[in-house]
């Protein structure tokens, strides 16, 4: 009978880690309390005044943004802990398992610390055809990372894939916390890191400036208006 170092070595020859792929660590440090300061105070009032008061835990979505929001305005890390899930649900007036299992279950709400810039690639097949791979590529370059779900040393960049972004035409797509930018090759998608890295925040949209889903190009009916 096979004794357990034989059954575990046996896993690993079948299941090997693919490489680039970080195997779980330590949870990550959670803060000791959570408040919201007044800016989410404000966004929290906007957000349940279009609830009535028993139906107000539908609420937890948006709420859950102005926590990752609060978080990285005060950490320069947009993500969310448990205890500030904790205080969802306490002002949602729910058990703390129904902010939990939504938080867990959206890929847009970061469950551990991220890198001050989040890039994420859309790997769906329109993205793919169009050339995302060199995107993820120029990513894995210029933060100098070998995979997904790293943070680049410097605590600069996070780079994730996620699934469709909605902006097929315009594909590829690299999503920067909360922009989208589209059209993307191989070299614009370094410059556009290192303009991040500089600090600056280049306009989003297409980066060869296509009209919003335009043909490349411009137009090609109604080329006159009268």
């Amino acid at each position: 009978m096979a004794n357990n170092d034989d059954i575990i070595a046996g896993s690993a020859a079948l299941n090997p880690i693919p490489i680039g792929v970080s195997l779980p660590s330590d949870p990550p440090a959670e803060p000791a309390s959570f408040a919201f300061d007044e800016e989410s105070e404000r966004e929290i009032a906007w957000t349940l005044n279009k609830y009535p008061e028993s139906r107000k835990a539908s609420g937890v979505i948006p709420i859950l943004y102005v926590v990752q929001r609060q978080m990285g305005r005060q950490t320069g890390s947009a993500w969310v802990p448990r205890v500030a899930m904790d205080v969802v649900a306490a002002r949602l007036e729910v058990p703390p398992i129904r902010v939990y299992e939504v938080a867990t279950f959206y890929f847009m709400f970061n469950m551990a610390p991220i890198g001050r810039v989040h890039l994420q690639v859309c790997g769906t097949t329109p993205c793919w055809l169009r050339g995302s791979d060199e995107i993820a590529r120029a990513c894995r370059d210029e933060a100098g990372v070998t995979g997904y779900k790293q943070t680049s040393a410097d605590g600069m960049f996070t780079l994730s894939e996620v699934e469709c972004l909605g902006a097929c035409v315009n594909a590829p797509i690299l999503q920067v916390d909360d922009d989208y930018y589209e059209d993307l090759d191989y070299e614009r998608t370094r410059e556009l890191l290192q303009a991040l890295r500089r600090g600056e925040r280049p306009p989003a949209g297409s980066t060869i400036g296509r009209a919003t889903s335009a043909p490349e190009g411009g137009p090609m009916t109604l080329l006159e208006v009268k």
